[in-house]
């Protein structure tokens, strides 16, 4: 499962935000990843703001490209707001990335 797990993690990295150039791992949105023992992945993410404008668009596209990985049979994909998203969420290369 942890080979799942980091597949996970693989397809995340592919996907960025669309007004930062960093991927949405490195940028700290993604809370949770778990993979039961029956493939399902639980998923817990947030947005760097609730109004953000690809609120509809980026947890699908997490959902559909987790659902890509060969043995994930579905993705269970929560939406959070608590905690709220901040920058000291954000890994190491994404601050430098942004020169933070």
């Amino acid at each position: 499962m942890n080979n799942i797990r980091d597949e996970v993690i693989k397809e995340i990295k592919k996907i960025y935000d669309p007004e930062i150039p960093v991927n949405i791992y490195d940028l700290g949105l993604i809370y949770k990843i778990e993979v039961l023992p029956n493939k399902k992945v639980n998923i817990d993410m947030t947005l760097t703001s609730p109004n953000c404008p690809v609120a509809e668009s980026l947890p699908k596209s997490v959902k559909n490209n987790i659902l890509k990985i060969e043995g994930v049979s579905d993705v269970n994909l929560k939406l959070v707001w608590d905690p709220p998203w901040d920058k000291t969420k954000m890994s190491e290369a994404a601050k430098l990335e942004l020169n933070l």
